[in-house]
């Protein structure tokens, strides 16, 4: 199965939106794409993102 790039946007509490590539597959789910995204945030020293699935902004680049 061939991985595509998806970008997730995580709203942090300092009021910014970080965004992330995610390498998964086309069938890959959003909560999958979501954790993974906010795994990569949490171990940066960047301020806190909120941990909410629907504040999450998940759209695939073709």
């Amino acid at each position: 199965m061939r991985s595509r790039c998806w970008l997730v946007a995580l709203p942090a509490v300092d009021g910014r939106q970080y965004v992330y590539r995610v390498y998964a597959p086309k069938d890959a789910l959003p909560a999958d794409l979501f954790w993974a995204a906010w795994h990569c945030h949490d171990e940066s020293a960047l301020p806190r993102a909120w941990d909410l699935f629907d504040a999450a902004v998940i759209r695939r680049l073709d």
